[in-house]
């Protein structure tokens, strides 16, 4: 696929999830460049002009075309990026599931930057930092105002080096610098165990080059301790996607042979693809299959897949095709509505483009951009309810995102209320002893939707959600 090429890119599916963002196959470049609008090429030759004559200081030539190739591209979408020499750097790194940074999930909360999680191991876990700590300043520089990538970047940096973060602990009511070396991290993106005799639970946080390799893995190990499974849940909450090929293979892992993962669709006539279950869409170039080695009762086990607002992209991709299939019963909340697909061109030794190139569609031809997958049994967060969901963005929540192509999607003001009202919430819970708090980890015994999973594998009654609906199917506006 893509193996006869003038200008090689890679096909990213993933959604920007803490210091991480992903790429996946190889794909071609445009042949023939379009005609250039000569008079507003001459307008941009003019405004570049007047900056270099007239601004009050000297500006780099350098810098003002590069902010204006960031600008035009960023103008397009959410997810087309243009990438300095730094950025291209990290996004490739991101893909491996290693960098080198402070080892911290990341989430954006009114204007600061929130810790999801400190990753296990990393230097931030070992210097304290917990989940809902903000970061107020990255060394001498104001958090406030800065995109996520440019706070990404302000962390990331060479081994050995020193990077000062300033904690606001709101629970605490207190302030406090950190002083973290940065070193290489290496994500996990597969967890998983034997939650109890038959039943199994696998993890996916991420699509990584070593995903496929750690689920094969763990599979094999919940097989060794319980040969005859009787149900297995996938977990895909809050897994904002990925690599394609991971996506494809992961998927691969319980349907037949050769039936259909995902297609994808757009101007270019590689973007016209269909992605299979098998090998030749997953396997990379001089291994072999690495899904020889899973029980041939994968493909039968009862499955369910458990989802919400953080799953993304790769996730919907997975989650559309068992559902499509009817190979597994999807539960939780409606996905994040991420189906475009992302093309990244090298522009040189160090520099790319990550372009928007085609939406992708489930088996069944649906596209799922700015929708998301709605699953068979809608389950909440939590016995009381789906108390946090509201402060969840997802696509259709995000400045300038691609409608699916069958209508404009309208503003959604209940929605607005909801995260207010949740936003109130979460702010009252994180005054509580964390014993107490209501949002247990994932995987653990008080896992509400984890726990409803199980039922449904046990053919018990599920506790179904008394809130939670679909989200309005997007609507023409006049």
């Amino acid at each position: 696929m893509g193996q006869k090429i003038k200008i090689a890119g890679w096909v990213s599916i993933g959604v920007i999830a803490g210091a991480l963002t992903t790429v996946s196959l190889q794909t071609v470049a445009r042949g023939a460049m379009a005609p250039l609008p000569l008079e507003e090429i001459q307008q941009l030759s003019a405004v570049f002009g007047l900056i270099k004559t007239d601004y009050v200081e000297s500006v780099d030539d350098k810098k003002l075309i590069t902010d204006a190739i960031s600008g035009m591209v960023s103008s397009l979408d959410p997810h087309s990026q243009y990438f300095d020499k730094k950025s291209y750097k990290e996004f490739r790194e991101g893909t491996s599931g290693r960098f080198v940074g402070v080892g911290i999930e990341i989430t954006q909360e009114d204007g600061l930057i929130k810790v999801v999680s400190p990753i296990e191991g990393s230097p931030a876990f070992r210097a304290g930092l917990k989940t809902g700590d903000l970061i107020t300043k990255i060394d001498d520089t104001a958090v406030k105002g800065l995109s996520l990538n440019d706070a990404v970047k302000r962390m990331r940096g060479e081994p050995n080096t020193k990077v000062l973060l300033t904690i606001l602990r709101k629970d605490e009511s207190r302030s406090f610098p950190v002083t973290i070396t940065r070193e290489e991290i290496k994500t996990q993106s597969v967890k998983g165990k034997l939650v109890e005799p038959g039943y199994g639970w696998i993890r996916l946080s991420q699509f990584q080059e070593r995903t496929v390799d750690d689920f094969v893995r763990k599979v094999e190990e919940i097989h060794k301790q319980e040969p005859k499974l009787k149900g297995l849940v996938l977990d895909l909450r809050n897994d904002p996607g990925g690599l394609l090929d991971a996506a494809v293979a992961i998927s691969a892992a319980f349907l037949p042979s050769d039936v259909t993962v995902v297609s994808t669709n757009g101007q270019l006539s590689e973007s016209k693809a269909t992605y299979k279950a098998s090998p030749e869409f997953y396997a990379r170039r001089g291994s072999g299959d690495p899904l020889q080695r899973l029980p041939a009762s994968l493909k039968t086990l009862p499955l369910v897949v458990l989802v919400n607002e953080g799953s993304a992209s790769a996730s919907e991709i997975v989650a559309g095709a068992l559902q499509d299939h009817k190979r597994a019963t999807v539960m939780g909340s409606q996905t994040f509505g991420k189906g475009s697909v992302q093309t990244v061109r090298p522009l040189g030794p160090d520099t790319g483009l990550k372009l928007t190139t085609a939406r992708y569609y489930t088996p069944s031809g649906k596209s799922i951009q700015a929708k998301g997958i709605v699953p068979d049994v809608m389950v909440d967060e939590t016995a009381e309810g789906d108390l946090y969901a509201a402060l969840r963005m997802r696509e259709a929540d995000l400045e300038k995102h691609l409608t699916s192509g069958q209508g404009d999607e309208a503003k959604d003001e209940a929605r607005e209320k909801a995260r207010e009202e949740a936003r109130k919430r979460l702010e009252e819970e994180a005054k509580k002893p964390l014993a107490e708090r209501r949002l247990p980890e994932f995987g653990t015994d008080k896992d509400f939707q984890l726990q409803q999973a199980l039922n449904q594998l046990k053919g018990r009654p599920v506790m179904v959600s008394k809130t939670l609906t679909e989200r309005e199917p997007e609507k023409k506006e006049n």
